[in-house]
């Protein structure tokens, strides 16, 4: 789909005022940028400082790994953690061995599926310690360095799950050759709904992306079995009750000004078909649904059903994207 649609989105301004909110931007993302890279420094400087202790005192270390839920023996082989001897929540370890998202973890711990030490935990915030062996599924888990972003533009009739009992198609098939890591992706598309899709093993990048607090954007392509009238585009606009609340559009526009029942809708609302409810509201059925933009970014250059990795940039601006907002709750 053509890009230019969406120019209707902008609304007319002033040279100087367009001048001014590109400078006040600009100084904001630098701003944000300034404060990830403080961020990586200060837990670099803290994972030196645990290292220095441990090497000092390394008796202390043991003992402080010691918890009342799990027992920790002293003969178990370290497991790969992002910092030496550093600690992290049991969720968040699942999701940067690249089991599963943050989110989804926690369903996994209570299901009684994760062991430390032999010991079925099922409390997500446990503390993983370096001396902890963590299985899941009967494998030993190790937190992934290698990390892989790719972006698929994915068809109709594949679904966003690892792995269906129903043996239905699933996005994993299409990326077969794009990474041996265990990867996941982001949010959900429907079976029905195509368009752009992130895979990543980086856990901490889809809890950011997946967040409610973080507001990330995605404009879809939207056809409807018959045009959208100007009065049920006004009721969009100004927001509608559904049966899970009110909801808004950021932005919306006939997408091509021969046929109004082709929309172009952006919004940054995560709920489940949310786009497809919106529209089924107001008494429209949903013919075709495609995602042309999401978190920044296109599938420009990407055929249906094809893949790319992410740049180094684009990887760079994903991971301090709104990083004024506030941190979501672990």
């Amino acid at each position: 789909m053509s890009q230019s649609p969406f120019q209707k989105f902008a609304t007319q301004k002033k040279n100087s005022a367009v001048k001014e909110a590109f400078r006040q931007d600009k100084k904001k993302a630098k701003k944000e940028r300034a404060a990830y890279f403080d961020k990586v420094k200060e837990e670099k400087y803290q994972a030196r400082m645990a290292k220095k202790a441990a090497l000092l005192n390394p008796k202390k270390v043991v003992v402080a790994a010691k918890s009342p839920q799990v027992k920790v023996s002293s003969n178990a082989k370290s497991a790969a953690s992002p910092t030496l001897n550093s600690v992290m929540p049991l969720n968040k370890y699942l999701a940067h061995c690249g089991v599963c998202s943050r989110r989804d973890a926690v369903a996994l711990i209570a299901d009684s599926k994760v062991k430390i030490n032999g010991v079925i935990v099922k409390e997500p915030g446990y503390k993983v310690q370096p001396t902890d062996e963590i299985v899941f599924n009967n494998k030993k888990l190790f937190v992934t360095k290698n990390l892989q972003y790719i972006l698929l533009n994915k068809p109709k009739d594949y679904i966003t799950t690892t792995e269906d009992p129903q043996g239905r198609k699933t996005v994993l098939q299409l990326i077969q050759k794009a990474t041996d890591e265990r990867v996941y992706p982001i949010g959900r598309l429907d079976r029905n709904t195509s368009g752009v899709l992130l895979l990543t093993n980086d856990g901490d990048l889809t809890q950011k992306l997946s967040h409610p607090s973080f507001e990330i954007k995605k404009i879809y392509e939207v056809k409807l079995d018959k045009i959208l009238t100007k009065g049920d585009f006004e009721k969009i606009l100004n927001g509608l009750t559904l049966e899970d609340g009110q909801i808004f559009v950021d932005s919306m526009a006939y997408a091509d000004s021969k046929d109004k029942s082709i929309i172009g809708i952006e919004i940054h609302s995560g709920r489940n078909r949310i786009v497809r409810r919106i529209f089924e509201h107001l008494g429209y059925d949903v013919k075709g649904l495609d995602r042309v933009m999401y978190a920044g970014l296109t599938k420009k250059n990407v055929e249906r059903g094809k893949w790319r990795y992410l740049s180094e940039k684009e990887i760079r601006l994903l991971k301090y994207m709104n990083a004024s907002k506030n941190k979501p709750t672990k």
